[in-house]
């Protein structure tokens, strides 16, 4: 690696990732990925997407490094700044596939002007099904809807979902305030239940196609919004009976639509910015 190392960074409602090509990305990336990810020493960011070019497939690679020097699967709101960044710079052209560790997605990247793009994403069917989310419920389940579990002395009912990561959305009749998400966030993320950790989705319904959620992000904390958590909010929601099957998702950083048509898969469509590119100038 390199001293100096070229980067962009772009945010998905102000869930915010640092984009370096994957050839500066250093082998045992964890302390590397922390440092950056620091917001007062370093670029600061919710995590680094470590991306690879694959022109002939019409593709781009990305890995997720959390700010906590973890790895995961796939970010929705990631997904769809790479894929912004790809479209900027003509690396791509406005529909190709993003490809993750939970496998490829397709994307259609429409530009907004400036650095604004609106992405709309396939992120594919939800897995409903107890072992693959995983969760250790046994016998296994065909779906995990309102399972109640005890986290920091208080009584939960959680429907647990994946979109490639692990979910759990707790629904609560108040938008919940920072407080209450400092102390349950950490604790499911971290519950026996979860064999892999979870992100964590507080979700509050608003109308019969409207959702307001706050989020602890496995490896990270609480973030502004979140790609795949808004989705498996709405999943959960739609599971349970209390939504359509088309949703405006509100974040604190803005909205998301999702639609899951019955059997099919999940389609989402959000905004994001590309908002400066850098050198990174420490070893």
């Amino acid at each position: 690696m390199t001293a100096a190392v070229p980067f962009a960074k772009a945010h998905g409602l102000g869930n915010d990732f640092i984009l370096v090509e994957e050839r500066h990305c250093p082998r045992d990336a964890s302390a590397w990925a922390r440092r950056l990810c620091d917001r007062h020493l370093g670029i600061g960011g919710d995590g680094v997407l470590a991306y690879r070019l694959k022109a002939e497939a019409g593709a781009v690679g990305m890995r997720l490094i959390n700010a906590d020097g973890s790895e995961a699967e796939i970010s929705g709101n990631g997904v769809r700044c790479l894929a912004a960044l790809a479209v900027r710079k003509a690396w791509m052209r406005p529909r190709h596939v993003v490809d993750t560790a939970a496998g490829p997605r397709d994307v259609e990247v429409e530009a907004l002007g400036g650095s604004r793009f609106r992405v709309a994403t396939d992120l594919g069917a939800p897995i409903l099904e107890s072992r693959a989310i995983p969760v250790a419920l046994e016998p296994p389940a065909p779906s995990v809807v309102d399972y109640p579990l005890q986290a920091a002395g208080r009584g939960l009912s959680v429907t647990a979902t994946s979109l490639g990561n692990p979910h759990c959305a707790v629904f609560l009749e108040a938008v919940p305030d920072d407080a209450l998400i400092a102390t349950l966030g950490p604790v499911l993320e971290s519950h026996p239940f979860f064999p892999r950790k979870t992100n964590v989705e507080f979700v509050s319904v608003t109308g019969p196609q409207d959702l307001r959620v706050r989020f602890w992000e496995r490896g990270v904390g609480p973030t502004s919004a979140s790609g795949t958590g808004a989705a498996s909010a709405a999943v959960a929601a739609i599971l349970k009976d209390l939504t359509g099957r088309q949703v405006r998702v509100r974040c604190d950083g803005g909205t998301l639509v999702v639609e899951w048509p019955e059997g099919g898969r999940v389609r989402q469509v959000g905004d994001v910015e590309v908002v400066f590119e850098g050198v990174w100038l420490s070893a």
